[in-house]
């Protein structure tokens, strides 16, 4: 028996995508009043930020352009790069040290903690305000280079820091061919974000060191600087892509072969919060990846890309950084799922300042659950042949093939920066999220939506401030975070009064909606319901100066009015209206898909807290 013949739902009715329509058609009616909803896929689709539409649902019409052969390791590699991806070993297990901690004993214990306890590969800051490159000797005592690849991130240290690693090699008579890792010159992605022009000729000087380990890496095309500078996924693809091509250049003028040169270069890449994405876009890399190759005459065997996949920085948090373990995990899932060849997951507390043994541990340990424990180092590409995956893998390949041939026609990446053709390209990808993200649209637990006022907080060593660059850094809740810090620097915590209209039942949904919007912004709110009389008692009691009228839109048009006068007469300055009413003597209102950040910013200023 075929799988065409198994009777697969054969005690069920057949099902159409009409039917299917049809019962979606009339929940949403529900949701609109009864009105009928005539498109309903169209109601459910949204866009992306590269203007992919996703939609509610997916079948085999939507699966195109999945690889006919379907084998891992095969062109165009989107399964996996390497035919022996899926086996026993998973993927590398990568902690990243030295990031504000300058003193190599601590890096050494540090690092030997997290290589007894699960992980399998260094890598290593080095230059200012990290690791100096004489000290890589004490930093990685005991540390067995044969046995863990070491990873460097030096920056315009990064020739020095490969020679230090060379000398350790030789000091402890480490073979050369036993030697990995990557000396992880980046130079392009140096100087976007320090600012620090290195040029590519680096990576000349570095394929003569690379004669002396001949399996070590040159070179890193690290896109996660284009993803902290606010591009979207097809742009952190075309971006990243274009380095790497720009480096090919460089090492093949430096006179390595076309396919030594493909081996001699890795790609870093950001995956975050949102699963589907990060895991379509580690699939879509390798798929340009291996077209660029393809084009410059490489062997198939040398068209795969290897990849270093890292817990996104731009979503973490500083307050309730707890929920950052929860984003991490996702984003490490996706990785794994998305076929890294290796995986840091960002400690939770990393935007706090220096991460402790505790937030390392748990970072180490979320890849350890989802390697032995969950089993999906056991699985290669388990999203392949979701039609969803599948489509979306393909639409990002196809925009990020496009953002790519635009980056050539403008001269290359370097001449791209240096003309400020990336700022430009990814400026409106920055505006468009800080709208949604102002506007709750891009909502972020535990700081725009479901914060805690009176959190403890967590306190790190601060690392020093990075050095200005190219392009900004964003990190998507700092906004908010800013508000929050000036509220709790106040002599008192600013507070807000709900004035909640007739019942509680009738004006506690407002109410909550409210108060959430609220605290988001560092705001105490102070609740009372009932009468016009009982609410104005409670305002003079709660010492407010600010009030929110919550109520039903039918109290608001009976008694809003009223009720905002006697607020003002009892020593309101500021009124507030939760929903879109129209009510007299409301200075502004407050409902879902407003400017929260406009909102929290306007109270702020009318209380004289300091932003």
């Amino acid at each position: 028996m075929t799988a065409q013949d198994l009777p697969l739902a054969a005690e069920f009715p057949a099902a159409s995508r009409d039917d299917w329509r049809d019962l979606v058609a009339a929940v949403l009616a529900k949701s609109a009043g009864g009105d009928a909803v005539t498109d309903p896929e169209g109601s459910l689709t949204y866009e992306t930020y590269d203007g992919i539409r996703i939609k509610p649902l997916y079948t085999a019409a939507d699966a195109h352009g999945v690889d006919a052969d379907g084998a891992p390791g095969r062109p165009p590699f989107v399964r996996a790069a390497t035919p022996d991806a899926a086996t026993t070993s998973g993927w590398d297990v990568r902690v990243r040290h030295g990031d504000g901690v300058p003193d190599p004993a601590e890096v050494n214990r540090a690092a030997l903690a997290d290589l007894e306890n699960g992980a399998t590969s260094l890598w290593l800051a080095v230059g200012p305000s990290a690791l100096a490159p004489a000290d890589l000797d004490r930093a990685l005592e005991g540390v067995y280079l044969d046995l863990a690849p070491v990873v460097l991130d030096a920056g315009a240290d990064a020739v020095a820091a490969a020679d230090a690693l060379l000398a350790v090699a030789a000091a402890r008579q480490v073979a050369s061919d036993d030697l990995r890792g990557s000396f992880g010159a980046d130079p392009i992605g140096t100087w976007a974000r320090t600012g620090t022009a290195a040029g590519t000729d680096v990576l000349a000087d570095l394929v003569e060191r690379r004669r002396l380990a001949p399996v070590v890496r040159i070179a890193t095309a690290d896109a996660t600087v284009w993803h902290e500078a606010g591009a979207s996924d097809a742009q952190e693809l075309g971006l990243g892509t274009a380095v790497g091509v720009a480096y090919l250049r460089s090492l093949t003028a430096a006179g390595l072969d076309l396919d030594a040169a493909l081996a001699a270069i890795d790609f870093r890449w950001a995956v975050g919060a949102e699963q589907f994405p990060s895991i379509a876009k580690l699939r879509a890399a390798r798929r340009i990846w291996s077209r660029v190759a393809e084009l410059c005459g490489a062997t198939d065997g040398r068209r795969g890309q290897d990849q270093h996949a890292v817990t996104s920085a731009a979503m973490l948090t500083e307050r309730d950084p707890w929920v950052n373990l929860l984003r991490a995990t996702i984003g490490c899932f996706a990785a794994a799922v998305g076929g890294a060849d290796a995986i840091t997951v960002t400690p939770f507390d990393a935007a706090l300042g220096v991460s402790d043994d505790f937030a390392r541990r748990i970072a180490r340990n979320t890849q350890s659950i989802l390697h032995d424990e969950s089993s999906l180092a056991r699985v290669i590409d388990a999203a392949g042949g979701s039609w969803f995956v599948e489509s979306l893998t393909d639409e990002l390949a196809t925009a990020g093939w496009e953002v790519f041939t635009g980056i050539e026609r403008a001269g290359g990446i370097a001449a791209a920066l240096e003309s400020r053709t990336v700022d430009e390209l990814l400026r409106p990808v920055r505006e468009r999220r800080a709208t949604d993200i102002a506007h709750r649209r891009h909502p972020i637990t535990g700081v725009s939506e479901f914060a805690f006022v009176d959190e403890p907080p967590v306190q790190r060593p601060p690392r020093p401030e990075a050095p200005a660059g190219l392009l900004p850094r964003e990190r998507y809740a700092a906004p908010y975070e800013r508000l929050r810090d000036a509220a709790d620097a106040a002599p008192e915590r600013p507070t807000v009064f709900l004035a909640g209209l007739g019942s509680l039942a009738a004006s506690n949904a407002r109410s909550s909606f409210a108060a959430t919007l609220f605290h988001a912004g560092g705001l105490a709110c102070v609740t009372a319901a009932g009468d016009r009389e009982t609410l104005v008692t409670s305002f003079r009691a709660s010492g407010a100066t600010v009030a929110c009228l919550c109520g039903t839109d039918k109290a608001y048009a009976a008694e809003g009015a009223d009720l905002a006068r006697a607020l003002r007469d009892a020593g309101a300055t500021q009124l507030w209206l939760a929903g879109r009413a129209e009510v007299d003597g409301i200075d502004g209102r407050l409902h879902a898909g407003c400017d929260a950040l406009a909102v929290l910013g306007a109270v702020h200023d009318h209380l004289g807290v300091s932003r």
